[in-house]
Parts: structure tokens; sequence; C-alpha cells
């Protein structure tokens, strides 16, 4: 049972503005409701602006977390999309490497860089949720099928497998005071869909946010993040995919179908569908181009035996699960559940 908890920015500081106070206040209510201390990291609520000009002092922050021996877990604010920056101040000297303690690191989004760094140093860690998206929901209570897997996660430091909700939910247009105690629009979700290849594959799962993956190899929104990436080596090399299932989800900014293309076409190039064993896809928010996307990633993958499974309640449409990397787990659409085993057990 996790009992203090850190949050981190390491990417976006908007858990210290003002816009955000009503949700943040949510948010660490329900962390203390479930028992758990929280520990807010120095500069985690600098502002937008503080955090976007001081990548080592978020690199600090989550130096501090991991030596801190008695923290036990580590949450993520939210994403963003400038995380690369860490790399330096965290792999130049092995800052992160002598810091690190086997600890819960929850995240998503651009978050998926910290999961690759964690990744190269052999921790594994767990996808799918943040502070600000999930536990700050302004609903009376979290989303019940985000809660449900949160609370696992905090009582037994693992998630036993994942099934589909029956419901996805409307991204809100609102985020202001006034739309505190308000519901999102449900709709029936459809459960896991096997666009390919063999229903039941196994592996241990690795990947993320689609446009963080396409920004190690594309200079469009960063100029220095590919030369930094490969530096560092953050993203992981053909042979470490072997055997791996790759999970591939979209993020707000709703890429068009065009761009969607031209990222898995970019991901294929690393020759990692050529050795994985599956892949699977978070639902796209608000189900934007998702008959697209599947047909996509299907023509681009150009493989028939590969199997993908669509529709994973992961990533930025809600509800959402939590997925942990470097386990084995097996996928199996016909019975509707991926299930986790734990070498520890």
């Amino acid at each position: 049972m996790v009992k203090n908890i850190a949050i981190v920015s390491l990417s976006s500081g908007t858990i210290g503005e003002a816009f955000a106070a009503h949700e943040v206040e949510i948010g660490i209510r329900r962390l203390k409701e479930y028992g758990l201390n929280v520990i807010m990291m120095p500069h985690a609520q600098k502002g937008i602006e503080y955090v976007k000009n001081h990548p080592e002092d978020r690199a600090k922050d989550l130096l501090q977390a991991f030596s801190d021996d008695s923290i036990e877990m580590i949450l993520c604010a939210i994403g963003g999309d400038d995380t690369y920056r860490l790399l330096p101040y965290l792999f130049e000297h092995k800052e992160l490497q002598k810091a690190l303690n086997k600890k819960i690191f929850l995240g998503f989004s651009d978050t998926t860089v910290n999961h690759l760094m964690l990744h190269k140093l052999g921790l594994n860690t767990f996808y799918g949720q943040s502070f600000l998206a999930d536990i700050c929901e302004m609903d009376h209570e979290m989303l019940p099928y985000t809660a449900t897997y949160f609370e696992e996660l905090i009582q037994t430091g693992k998630i036993a497998k994942i099934e589909p909700s029956d419901v996805w939910y409307e991204e809100r247009t609102d985020w202001s005071p006034a739309a505190v105690g308000t519901s999102r629009i449900a709709h029936p979700n459809e459960g896991f869909l096997l666009l390919q290849g063999s229903p039941v594959f196994q592996g241990k799962i690795l990947g993320g946010c689609l446009e963080v993956l396409y920004d190690i190899f594309d200079n469009s929104r960063y100029a220095d993040s590919v030369s930094m990436c490969e530096k560092y080596e953050l993203f992981p090399p053909k042979e470490d995919w072997a055997g791996k299932i790759l999970l591939l989800e979209t993020c707000e900014e709703q890429p068009v179908p065009q761009l969607y293309r031209k990222m898995v076409q970019t991901l294929k190039k690393t020759g990692i569908f050529e050795v994985i064993s599956g892949i699977i896809c978070g639902k796209p928010m608000d189900e934007l181009y998702f008959e697209e996307y599947k047909k996509i990633l299907v023509e681009e993958v150009a493989d028939p035996t590969l199997p993908i499974v669509a529709n994973v309640n992961i990533g930025h449409a809600t509800p959402r699960c939590i997925i942990p990397f470097g386990v084995d787990a097996v996928v199996d659409a016909n019975r509707q559940q991926i299930t986790f085993s734990y070498e520890d057990k």
C-alpha cells in the first residue's frame, strides 16, 4: 500500500497556475481521502513559464523523488511537449542511474519520454494516468473505470489485468470553476477491436504517445529534439523491441490522418514492426479520425500476421486504465482482456 506519493511536473507547469487551482484542490483532497500523504516536489507548482524555462529544476525534482526512500510512488502532474530537455540533466553524469530506487512511476502523454528513460535504466513503469487529467476530475468523483485502476495500483503496486470500459466520455470544453460538479457526456464503448492477426499474443509492453515518439525522429516541433534523443540513445534499439508489444496512442492535438500516416511511417523506418509481437492502440480522443487511423495502421504495417488490437482505454481519451510496462502481458481479444504476470510472485 502506497503511503507517500510525490507529484512532479516534468513537462508542463500547469498545476502552478491560478486557472487550475480548483482542479488541484480537488486532486489533493482525493489523494488524501485515499490515505495518501501528498508531497509536492519543490518546482512542481512553479507555473508554466518557470517550468518551461528550467528543465534542470524539473530534473532535480525527479532525482529527489527517486532518492527519497520514504516516497513509494511518483505521479506526473500532466504531460506537455518538451520532456526530452531533461535528458542532459539526468544522463550526462549518470544522475538518474545513481538516484534510481525501485518505486511506482505513473504518467502518460509527453511522459512517454520519462518512461523510455526509465526503461533504459531497467525500471518498469506504469502508463496511462496523471494527476491533473485523472485525479483532479471535476465531477463529484473520479471516473469510476479510471479510479478502479488507480486504486489497484496504490493498494497492490501492480495491475493484474485490464478490460474495456463500458463507456467512453467526450472531452470537456469547460475547465473553469463553473464546471466543477458537472458530468462528462458518456457513450457506449465497443470493447477491444482486433484489426488483424491472432486474437491472442504476448510480450512485454512498451511505447506511448505516437506524437512524442515521432518527435524523437522529427525536428518539426523542436530543432534539437532529434540530436538530443540520439545523443542519449533515448529510443530503444531494434533488438530491444524483439517480442515486445508496441503501445500507440494519439494526443489531444488529434492529428489529421495524413500526419498520422507520416508518424506511423517514421516508426516503421526504425524496423521495430519487423520484430515486435503485436500492437495495441489507445482510443483516440472523442473518436475523431478513429476509422482512418485503424485503416492507415493496417496499411502501413503491411503484414497481416502482426496482431493489432485497437480501442484500448489508454491515453488521451477518457476513461483511462493503467498499463504496466516491462512485465509479461497476454492480450486476448476474444476474452476482452490483457493480463499481466510479475516475476516476484
